[in-house]
Order: structure tokens, then C-alpha cells, then sequence
């Protein structure tokens, strides 16, 4: 009668067990889906925010973790991206320092500001390379000389050696004066002279400046003045969702079914487990 009885249980516990595997194993885990996002992006879309357009820049994952050897966790994998949008009219300055050289359409000139006590103009002076011209006039010396405090070119002839004076032989370098509002070609802009101190000259102009927006997995973003909350589903997709309670909906579906799916194991285990303990109990000797 014993053991009848304990069977009765055994089979109780093990079908109750099987019930709660059977569950687990036909159930379908949810998964974060989003049917109409703002923006579904792959790597060089373009969509717009405001009359601003933005371009995928870049989609990256990178794996971490999973090595071989005993005892290495599973891999992991980051996600992260990049958007990318252009300001026609960005402001760009450059400075030009007083005394120190610059290039100017393919020329080296030294900047020379005015002296006054609030300047407002600088000249351009025309920077002579004299080594290169020595150089390349085969009738004179590669260096010159000092003779009584004066420089000289020495040139050498059929007559003899010849000395000629610098301020004679060397060009008279140009110049040109910019004041504060003027403007010039630079770098290929039109550049306004912005600003002159004692210290230098500023120069502005507007051109073209690519700006870039970094964007995590599962974090909010900001794209010109929007904020989204950012999901990579996979390795080459960028999901923009401007409602955040889609996302969070989705996640608490997954956080309970994970809780339901561990309080299933825990009846499965617990069931067979006693089930064991059940039947082997039966089985036990008798001491009377």
C-alpha cells in the first residue's frame, strides 16, 4: 500500500514536471521589435530633422570576450554608429601672427602690423628667398659677405671678383596693406580681415563643416533638438525611436517572461526532484 501510494505521488510530480519542460521548451522568448520606427537606418542613409539632413555615417559591432582557454565568458557584441550632417555656412578664423610668415597663393610673405597704439591695418611683405637666387645664378658665390657693416654679393668674372650691395642685386620684395573689413581670396574663400591687434591679424570665412553625432546601443541621442532613443537589432541596422515607452513596453514583456520562465524551472526541478526522493523512499527496507 506503501508503495502504491508513493507511486500515485511519483507520478503526480512527474507529470507536473514534464508540464512545466514542456512549457518551457515551446515557448517563444519576445524580442525588441520595432514595426514603424522614426528612422530604420542602414550604413549611408539619409533622413531629415527639421529641415536638416543626416546621413548614417557609420554602423560598427565589435566583439569582446569569448577567447579561448577554460573558464572564458561568451562573447559580447557593441554596437554603435555615427550620424553625420554638413553646415554650409560654418565660421571658420585663422590668426596671422605679427612678424612671422605665412603662405599666401603659393608665396611666403612675413605679416607686418602697424605700429599704433590700436592698429587696424597689416602689410603683406613679400619674403625673398636669397639662397635660392644665389643658387641659381651661376656668377656669383651660394653665400654672401659683411665688409665694413655692409652685405654684399660677390660675383665672380674674367675681371676678377666683384662686389655688389644686397639692396642692389636682390629684388625689392612687394607689399601689400589690408585693413580691418577688407577682403581677399584665401584658401580658396573669400576671407574678410575680422580683427587686427598688436598681436596678429584674424581672418574669417564661412565654408562648408561636416559635424558628427555619436550613437550608443540603447541610449537616447539628440539630432537637432530631437531626442531619440537609439537600437541596433543587428550589425548594419540603426533603429531612431522618438517614443521611448515602445522600447520599455517590449522590455518589461521580456523581463516577465524570463521571470515566468525561471519560476517554470523551479517547478520542473523541484518535481522531479522530489519525485526521486518519493520513489526512493518507497523502496526503503522496512524495519519491521
Amino acid at each position: 500500500m506503501q508503495r502504491r501510494a508513493a507511486a500515485i505521488y511519483v507520478a503526480f510530480f512527474i507529470v507536473l514536471g514534464a508540464a512545466s519542460y514542456s512549457v518551457i521548451a515551446t515557448a517563444t522568448a519576445p524580442t525588441v521589435e520595432f514595426d514603424n520606427p522614426d528612422h530604420r537606418l542602414s550604413q549611408g542613409d539619409q533622413f531629415s530633422v527639421d529641415d536638416r539632413q543626416y546621413t548614417a555615417s557609420s554602423i560598427s559591432a565589435e566583439t569582446s570576450g569569448g577567447g579561448g582557454g577554460h573558464g572564458g565568458g561568451g562573447a559580447s557584441v557593441t554596437r554603435s554608429g555615427e550620424l553625420s550632417w554638413t553646415n554650409d555656412t560654418a565660421r571658420y578664423t585663422q590668426t596671422w601672427e605679427h612678424n612671422a610668415t605665412v603662405t599666401y597663393q603659393n608665396e611666403t610673405y612675413r605679416v607686418l602690423v602697424e605700429d599704433a597704439d590700436d592698429p587696424a591695418s597689416f602689410q603683406l611683405v613679400e619674403e625673398i628667398n636669397r639662397t635660392a637666387i644665389l643658387q641659381e645664378d651661376s656668377a656669383v658665390e651660394d653665400e654672401t659677405v659683411t665688409v665694413n657693416g655692409t652685405e654684399y654679393v660677390v660675383r665672380q668674372d674674367d675681371d676678377g671678383r666683384t662686389l655688389t650691395p644686397t639692396s642692389e642685386y636682390f629684388p625689392t620684395p612687394g607689399s601689400t596693406n589690408y585693413a580691418e573689413g577688407d577682403s581677399l581670396r584665401f584658401q580658396g574663400n573669400t576671407t574678410t580681415v575680422a580683427d587686427v591687434t598688436g598681436e596678429g591679424a584674424t581672418l574669417a570665412w564661412t565654408a562648408p563643416r561636416t559635424n558628427t553625432v555619436s550613437v550608443d546601443n540603447e541610449a537616447n541621442v539628440t539630432v537637432n533638438g530631437q531626442q531619440y532613443f537609439a537600437y541596433f537589432p543587428d550589425n548594419s541596422t540603426l533603429v531612431l525611436e522618438s517614443d521611448y515607452g515602445v522600447y520599455q513596453r517590449q522590455t518589461n514583456e521580456m523581463d516577465t517572461y524570463h521571470e515566468h520562465v525561471n519560476g517554470l524551472w523551479g517547478v520542473s526541478i523541484v518535481s522531479f526532484s522530489t519525485a526521486i526522493v518519493l520513489l526512493g523512499m518507497a523502496y526503503m527496507p522496512s524495519r519491521y
